[in-house]
């Protein structure tokens, strides 16, 4: 943290100015990050002066004196990405800033760019000796982050990787989705195995199914060429539900660290099965800007999965998510299995439920039931809940802050290693493959008013809300 370069390449892009600088603004604010060096690059003409100047109405409370030293630290050329002659001289501009900051030549690349220039970059990196292949062990050290999506589809994904494995070593990539880093993400593996209260009836023999919902109220907003190639399956399902099933999911690591959490998620989703499942699409798409005439991309996607393996053999994983919903949530319900009634009247007894939102609030809540007071064998509801802002207050690190900490940390469990993405496209691949039903649904709904049909008269089952 005190002795790192800092490569940004799409310094001038929108990732860089809602999320880097401010995340690095932060960091020295903080005085986590003393001794550093920031080179930005792009296609675009720009200044450290301006960059930081479009980022500044992201950061709350900007200090000047941040500013400066944030421009005093950083270096800006322009770079084609489809132009190795740019990266030589990049690398050479790196080699100078480092000499006169005094650096030792830790690097952080941090790819903030479109997935399709990933393997030209990535090989230029190579070339270049920006950034060289080392063992994690080796001093000083070479990190590489790749922002999500990583490909469309397998086969995409699987030649973005070749081209990477040809020039690092793994240990050196970290493929991002600051999902992982949410406060109540990175603590289901701690909620689950630091509490003995919670591991014991984590299986097929208590919980009933298990629901992750991610919901959105927003549209596209302007970003329709984009959207429009991935939909629902590949933008979120892909990375951020799948990854949250397998955090559920997993067995108990050995640590929980890198390596030890990531092999766990990874044994979780070679088990998933896709049983049934309805896409859907909100009414007014087709007229967002950029969007392709009569595209049947999905903006809602609802799946219904097993995993089949002994701790979850029978038990249902349902999955949904959309834009342009009702309300926007990150949440996560499991459903223990009702006991056996012992009361004379009132049964059957409502189900126990855990609860883990995400967002808009990170609690997480255990309903119980109790006697209502005055009725001898009447029982309610009641919910025991952990809310962090009220514990904690506003003292959480935004998601891209933990992100640049960890890397120059390290800590690989924040990262998704390439088997683990390729296991998840293998899943959205069979999907894909069913051609389940596409229906239209209102903007402000719960999504295609079908999904009564498909989930809770088919499967009888209700969605949480």
């Amino acid at each position: 943290m005190n002795d790192v370069t800092i490569i940004i390449l799409g310094a001038t892009g929108d990732l860089s100015r809602r999320k880097l600088f401010p995340a690095l603004y932060k960091l020295i604010a903080q005085d986590k990050l003393k001794k550093f060096a920031i080179i930005g690059g792009a296609i675009d003409e720009a200044t450290p002066e301006s960059i930081v100047q479009k980022a500044q109405k992201f950061i709350p409370n900007f200090d000047e004196k941040i500013g400066q030293l944030i421009q005093q630290n950083m270096v800006y050329e322009r770079v084609d990405f489809t132009k190795e002659k740019d990266f030589v001289a990049l690398a050479k501009t790196v080699q100078e800033i480092e000499t006169l900051h005094g650096l030792s030549g830790n690097r952080l690349a941090y790819l903030a760019a479109p997935a399709n220039y990933f393997c030209l970059i990535t090989d230029y990196l190579a070339s270049s000796k920006l950034i060289t292949r080392k063992d994690e062990k080796a001093r000083p050290w070479n990190r590489i982050v790749y922002e999500k999506p990583f490909g469309h589809d397998l086969e995409s994904a699987q030649e973005i990787n070749e081209c990477i494995k040809k020039s690092f070593d793994e240990s050196q990539i970290y493929r991002i989705d600051h999902y992982l880093t949410k406060e109540l993400v990175s603590n289901i593996a701690l909620i689950r195995f630091t509490n003995c209260v919670f591991e014991p009836l984590w299986n097929n023999r208590f919980i009933d199914q298990v629901q992750i919902t991610i919901s959105e109220e927003i549209g596209l907003e302007n970003r329709g060429a984009y959207y429009d190639k991935y939909g629902a399956l590949s933008d979120v399902m892909q990375n951020h539900m799948l990854e949250l099933l397998a955090l559920i999911g997993m067995e108990s690591p050995e640590k929980l660290t890198g390596n030890y959490i990531r092999s766990k998620r990874v044994e979780v989703l070679e088990d998933v099965e896709v049983v049934d499942g309805i896409l859907g699409q909100f009414e007014s798409y087709k007229d967002e800007k950029f969007v392709v005439a009569g595209s049947t991309t999905e903006t809602f996607a609802a799946l219904m999965l097993r995993v089949n393996n002994p701790r979850w053999a029978g038990v249902p994983f349902y999955v949904k998510t959309g834009k342009c919903l009702k309300k926007k949530e990150t949440v996560i319900h499991l459903k223990f299995k009702q006991v056996d009634c012992l009361l004379t009247h009132g049964c059957p007894v409502p189900s126990n439920w855990l609860t883990l939102e995400i967002s808009p609030e990170a609690t997480f809540s255990l309903s119980l039931n109790v006697k209502k007071p005055g009725k001898s064998e009447e029982v309610i509801p009641v919910s025991m809940e952990f809310c962090h802002s009220c514990l904690f207050g506003a003292v959480t690190p935004e998601a891209y802050e933990v992100i640049l900490e960890e890397v120059m940390y390290g800590e690989q469990s924040i990262s998704v290693r390439f088997d683990e993405i390729e296991w998840a496209w293998r899943i959205i691949d069979t999907v894909r493959a069913k051609n389940f039903s596409l229906f239209t649904y209102p903007c402000g709904s719960n999504g295609p008013k079908q999904i009564e049909d498909y989930f809770e008269k088919k499967h009888g089952m209700r969605w949480r809300s």
